[in-house]
C-alpha cells in the first residue's frame, strides 16, 4: 500500500489507519524474514517499502505532509514490525527518534525546516547520540563548521539519508546534536556483517573527515550539567528508552507467534511417542503449557509497564516548554522500568521458548535463532543492569535519573 503526503494532508491523521499499514508491512517482511536475515544485505528495498507505505514520515506534522501521528502510535509501529523482523523494526525505531530530535534539542524555527525537508525528501534517518558513544570534534570555520572523528557504532549509516550524531564543539568540549548529509566523500561507513545480530539494521562504524556542517544543522546541546538543558529537551531519554522496550516486546512477542504456530503442528518434543500428536488437536504437554503460561505472564507485564510509560511520556511532551523537573524524573525512572522489563522479557522469551521447541529449533530453516540473536546484541548494547541501578537510586534516594541517552 502506497501512502502519499497529499493523501495524508487531505484525509487528516485521524483517518489514516496506520496500524493496518503497520500489519501489512509486517506480513510482506514475514515472508522471506529467514532468507533476508540470512543473506545479511543492506536493507535498501526494506527501507524503499517503509517509504511507499509512508511509515517514514509516521512522526512528521501533518501541515508539512507527514502523517501527524503521536508516539503512542509509532511505538505501535515499532513493535509490529520488530515481531516480523527485529532488525528492520530497531531500525524504524531509531529512525523515529533520530528524526524527532530537532523538536527537542533546536529551536522552533529550525526544527520545523529540518522537518519540512525530511518529509518532501522523505528521509530514513540513521546515526546516534549516544551518550557513550567518544563525541566526534566540531570545529567553527568561518562559513559553518568542520566534523571530524570516528563513531563505532550507528544504526543506519549504510541506507541513511541524513544521519544525526553527537559532536564536542572544538575548545569548550560542549556536546551537541548535528544534522549530517552522508553522502558527502568525507562520510565513509563501515560494514556490519560481523555481528551476530541485527544484521539488516545496516549499523556499522563511521568516520568522518572534514565533513562539512552548516550553522543551522546544528541543533543544540546535549549537555548533562544542571540547568543547560529543558525539562522538555530530557524528554528524549525516555521517549528512546521507550523505543527499545517496544523494540524488545516486538521480539518476544514475533517469537511467541511463530512457536505457537510451529507448536500447533508437531508432536511435543517431549512426548515423541504419545499415541496422540498435536496436529489438528490442542497441545496436552503439561512441560509446554507452563512454560507458555510462565512467557505469557513475562510478556504481558512487560507490555503493560510499557503501557504505563508511554501514558505518561505522552502527558510530558503535551504539557511541552511547561513540564518540570520532578515530572520528567518520573517520566524517566518509568520508562527505564518498562526498558528493563521489556529487555528481561526478550531474553527470557527467546531462550525458553526454543525449549518447547526442542531440537527443531536449530534448524536454520525456522530462523528462529535470529529472534534471540537479535535481543541479545541489543542487550549488549544496553544493559539493563544500568537501568536497575537508576531505578534503585530513584526508589531509595529520591535521585534523578542523569540525562544518559542510549544507542
Amino acid at each position: 500500500m502506497t501512502v502519499t503526503a497529499d493523501e495524508v494532508t487531505d484525509a487528516g491523521a485521524g483517518q489514516v489507519d496506520w496500524l493496518h499499514i503497520a500489519r501489512e508491512m509486517a506480513d510482506d517482511l514475514a515472508t522471506d524474514a529467514v532468507e533476508r536475515e540470512q543473506a545479511g544485505k543492506l536493507p535498501l528495498d526494506e527501507v524503499a517499502r517503509l517509504r511507499e507505505s509512508g511509515l517514514l514520515t509516521l512522526l512528521a506534522p501533518a501541515e508539512h505532509g507527514g502523517g501527524g501521528a503521536d508516539w503512542r502510535m509509532a511505538y505501535t509501529v515499532v513493535r509490529t514490525v520488530a515481531a516480523a523482523d527485529g532488525a528492520i523494526g530497531h531500525l524504524l525505531g531509531h529512525h523515529y527518534f533520530l528524526c524527532f530530535t530537532a523538536r527537542f534539542f533546536a529551536d522552533p524555527a529550525r526544527a520545523a525546516r529540518v522537518e519540512r525537508e525530511a518529509t518532501e525528501g522523505q528521509w530514513c534517518w540513521g546515526g546516534g547520540i549516544a551518550s557513550h558513544e567518544p563525541p566526534l570534534i566540531l570545529t567553527p570555520t568561518a562559513s559553518g563548521c568542520l566534523l571530524n572523528g570516528y563513531q563505532r557504532y550507528a544504526t543506519g549509516v549504510g541506507i541513511a539519508d541524513r544521519l544525526v550524531v553527537r559532536a564536542a564543539r572544538y575548545g569548550t568540549g560542549e556536546p551537541l546534536a548535528v544534522l549530517v548529509d552522508p553522502t558527502h566523500l568525507g562520510v565513509v561507513s563501515g560494514s556490519s556483517g560481523d555481528t551476530f545480530g541485527q544484521r539488516l539494521a545496516a549499523g556499522g562504524a563511521v568516520e568522518f573527515d572534514s565533513v562539512p556542517v552548516a550553522a543551522d544543522d546544528v541543533f543544540g546541546s546535549l549537555s548533562p550539567d544542571e540547568g543547560v538543558l529543558s525539562p522538555f529537551a530530557s524528554l528524549a531519554v525516555p521517549t528512546a528508552r521507550l523505543v527499545s522496550a517496544q523494540f524488545c516486546l516486538g521480539i518476544a512477542e514475533g517469537l511467541l507467534d511463530e512457536v505457537h504456530e510451529h507448536g500447533r503442528a508437531v508432536r511435543s518434543p517431549w512426548q515423541p511417542f504419545s499415541p496422540q500428536p498435536w496436529p489438528g488437536s490442542p497441545p496436552q504437554d503439561p512441560y509446554a503449557l507452563t512454560v507458555y503460561g510462565e512467557l505469557a505472564v513475562v510478556a504481558r507485564a512487560a507490555s503493560a509497564l510499557a503501557e504505563q510509560a508511554v501514558d505518561a511520556l505522552l502527558r510530558g511532551l503535551a504539557r511541552g516548554e511547561d513540564v518540570d523537573d520532578e515530572e520528567c524524573a518520573e517520566i524517566a525512572v518509568l520508562a527505564s522500568v518498562a526498558e528493563a522489563a521489556a529487555s528481561r522479557a526478550a531474553q527470557e522469551i527467546t531462550n525458553r521458548a526454543l525449549e518447547v521447541v526442542g531440537v527443531e529449533a536449530a534448524s536454520m530453516r525456522h530462523g528462529f535463532d535470529r529472534f534471540w540473536r537479535d535481543a541479545r546484541t541489543h542487550s549488549l548494547r544496553e544493559p539493563a543492569a544500568h537501568r536497575l541501578r537508576e531505578i534503585g537510586d530513584y526508589f531509595l534516594n529520591g535521585t534523578h535519573p542523569s540525562f544518559i541517552l542510549p544507542a
